[in-house]
């Protein structure tokens, strides 16, 4: 695997867009009608898709007429900056890792994820604008990785989910000062719009807001609400005239209707969302981002007493189990799905079984893979450019062996990845 991921960075990172290059497919999963097209040849120019029609197999054209094909895929919640680790390692980071040492690792992280076939991510929160940086030197060419729409650092109030502060030393919180809306903390309706200002002018692409306490953060709740709805309206009224989107992580019904109502784009979690959030949801179009992986990751290791705090376990122990079940209700009842796993609670790279976990809970196959192609780039406001494969579109293009649309699964094992145009794993 070490092997193959090398030859596709040298591959990639060693060719700029051919003038002209045709990819052969044995089949194409045209995902807004969910049926395949068979024997096909995808024209690409400058990174892009310029048509689509029956297979040529002409020589030079990239041979993938063994192999099924679909648009890249879109993972809507990811952390690429960092990743899961036993407490005593993260709290050593927290107090021994700088910047630099989390970007260098930042940058195997990305790699995975665009090898595991995810050519576009939105990444929901890094210290130090990390995500940010890391989203310009892919963008640059410098890194390997999928393309980034990033929030910079995460909104929090004080002292809960996303307060960096959190759990510290009286003696080191003195050091480090108390954190204010330019640090992502904020606690009023004027401070809100001063973070969502701070936001735009580091380069995010959306805002988001943590509107409940969270599993992995230092402090007690993993549910309870942390925003007032005053101040939830002064980030979504802001974020909007600068044109953003505004994802909120939330665990905790209370915490959803607040943000559903004053117009949040989407819930990330959802954990325990009663028949009024579903309600919310179908009012208001929002879009649920469930994130299930995460959720089987913290359940599982909630059991180690060694690996997580002891103000993590027991939340990881009660929120965790409860996401499948939360997703498999909202789906049923019609609530809007984009894909999203939350990359980076579990290991980088394994986001594709989030597919395995969505048609558990009641999802068909050709739902869970449009969750993460037309549905993602819909709330990516990305739905002429990304999501499919058609005439105008990003040259995104993965490939399996195998059928999806009957073994979901067969997307753990992706042969193929271009994104716009550059082939950086082949078969």
């Amino acid at each position: 695997m070490k092997q193959m991921v090398a030859a596709g960075m040298l591959l990639a990172l060693n060719s700029a867009h051919a003038a002209t290059q045709t990819v052969d497919c044995g089949r194409l999963l045209d995902v807004q009608k969910g049926a395949w097209r068979e024997r096909v040849s995808i024209v690409i120019e400058n990174g892009s898709i310029v048509s689509v029609g029956p297979m040529t197999q002409q020589a030079g054209n990239i041979d993938l007429s063994r192999h099924s094909c679909l648009p890249g895929l879109i993972d809507m919640h990811v952390h690429l900056t960092s990743e899961t680790q036993p407490a005593v390692d993260a709290y050593r980071d927290r107090l021994a890792a700088n910047p630099a040492d989390m970007a260098y690792r930042s940058v195997k992280y990305a790699e995975r994820t665009l090898m595991a076939g995810f050519t576009t991510v939105r990444d929901l929160g890094a210290a130090d604008n990390l995500n940010i940086s890391l989203k310009r030197a892919i963008a640059a060419g410098e890194v390997p990785g999928p393309r980034m729409f990033t929030a910079g650092k995460s909104l929090a109030t004080t002292g809960g989910h996303a307060d960096p502060t959190n759990n510290l030393s009286h003696f080191l919180s003195e050091k480090i000062g108390t954190p204010g809306p330019v640090e992502g903390v904020l606690n009023s309706p004027e401070e809100a719009r001063q973070a969502v200002r701070t936001r735009y002018k580091d380069g995010a692409d959306l805002i988001k807001v943590t509107a409940t306490g969270g599993v992995l953060s230092q402090a007690a709740s993993g549910h309870n609400s942390q925003y007032t709805e005053d101040e939830l309206r002064a980030v979504v009224s802001t974020a909007k005239d600068y044109g953003f989107r505004v994802a909120a992580h939330a665990h905790g019904a209370e915490g959803m209707k607040r943000a559903l109502r004053v117009g949040v784009d989407s819930i990330e979690h959802g954990t325990l969302m009663d028949d009024e959030v579903i309600a919310l949801f179908k009012k208001g179009g929002g879009w649920y981002v469930p994130t299930i992986s995460a959720g089987r990751y913290v359940a599982d290791k909630a059991k180690d007493p060694n690996y997580y705090s002891a103000l993590v376990r027991p939340k990881a122990a009660a929120i965790g189990p409860q996401l499948q079940a939360t997703f498999g209700r909202a789906y049923k009842a019609g609530v809007k799905i984009a894909f999203g796993t939350d990359a980076g609670v579990f290991p980088h790279g394994e986001n594709a079984r989030e597919f395995g976990y969505m048609v558990e809970a009641g999802m068909t196959p050709i739902d869970a893979i449009r969750s993460a192609t037309v549905n993602a780039a819909t709330l990516l406001d990305q739905p002429k450019r990304l999501g499919a494969v058609d005439a105008g579109f990003a040259a995104d293009i993965i490939a399996v062996e195998g059928d999806p649309l009957q073994d979901v699964k067969v997307l753990e094992q992706v042969k193929f990845v271009m994104k716009d145009g550059v082939v950086y794993k082949k078969p």
